[in-house]
């Protein structure tokens, strides 16, 4: 993996991770499903006329156009969705270290739809990222933890990882920034239409609603999402998916400094096995004569 992927991988994680501390901000002033709905049709729009200004065209390909409407769906309605409903009652933290077993769930349905392998040093780094995180989660949920939240974020980690390995034809053969604005329409139209039938849209007008809401339209919505589709297009959906494992580190930290929540020794210890964990499964893909064909897995 070259320095650009791994500035690439870092800077997505930190993206994607603090995005759990701004919307248990949101959540906690407007209704769930109408904020996430609103800021992916801001975030489309934007994008769509950023990719329109530099050249970038309507018109798709047919992987291309497959590849938008599941990561519409899954990642932005179901993935975000359910993360949204579930931090009414669980904690950023919590949610961000669900999110970050998805490489585990991508590898095995790698595996099974499309017959990718790990070599044995890279399973074992997911087995041991894997630990990790179950070492946080332990001891958070032997408090109060609310099931029904932890059940919605597990399903939603189910859903990104379908939407990794459905992304790929989304981002290859460029116009890789109007496909991302695309995909915010298609979550944008499905959660719009949830929030109508589910929700009562009452809204407490506050500073740090609106400031929560600006950063997560516009660096996890737009920016973390225009990273990540180069970064799968560059190193694979496989690869791509482990840096998923720094979320925990990320996600507990950016929420212990913002809302305050604890951040304990296991948390830490925790995140020294996640690291480890990455570093197996890099080291696995990067063996010689392995590393190009990994990267087009």
């Amino acid at each position: 993996m070259d320095l650009r992927a791994v500035v690439m991988g870092l800077s997505f994680a930190l993206m994607w991770s603090s995005a759990f501390t701004s919307a248990r901000m949101i959540v906690a002033d407007a209704p769930p499903l109408a904020a996430l709905s609103l800021r992916f049709l801001i975030s489309g729009l934007i994008g769509v006329a950023i990719a329109r200004a530099i050249g970038q065209s309507w018109h798709l390909t047919r992987p291309q156009l497959r590849g938008v409407l599941i990561f519409g769906l899954c990642q932005n309605a179901i993935y975000l969705g359910l993360n949204f409903v579930a931090m009414q009652w669980v904690e950023a933290s919590v949610a961000a270290i669900i999110a970050s077993t998805m490489p585990l769930l991508v590898a095995v349905l790698g595996w099974l739809a499309l017959g990718q392998r790990l070599r044995p040093l890279g399973v074992g780094g997911l087995v041991l990222g894997f630990a990790g995180v179950a070492l946080i989660m332990g001891g958070r949920v032997s408090g109060a933890v609310d099931p029904a939240g932890v059940a919605l974020c597990v399903v939603a980690a189910l859903a990104l990882a379908v939407a990794t390995l459905a992304v790929r034809g989304a981002a290859s053969g460029g116009n890789v920034l109007m496909s991302v604005g695309l995909q915010m329409f298609v979550g944008a139209a499905i959660l719009g239409l949830a929030s109508v039938v589910t929700e009562t849209w009452q809204v407490n007008w506050s500073a740090r609603l609106i400031g929560a809401f600006a950063y997560t339209t516009l660096v996890p919505g737009l920016l973390a999402t225009w990273v990540w589709f180069r970064l799968v297009d560059r190193v694979g959906a496989v690869r791509a998916a482990t840096w998923h494992f720094l979320n925990p580190f990320f996600g507990v930290l950016v929420a212990a400094v913002l809302l305050g929540e604890r951040l304990t020794l296991t948390d830490m210890i925790g995140v020294a096995i996640i690291a480890a964990g990455i570093l197996a499964v890099q080291v696995s893909r990067l063996e010689p004569g392995k590393a190009s064909l990994s990267a087009r897995a």
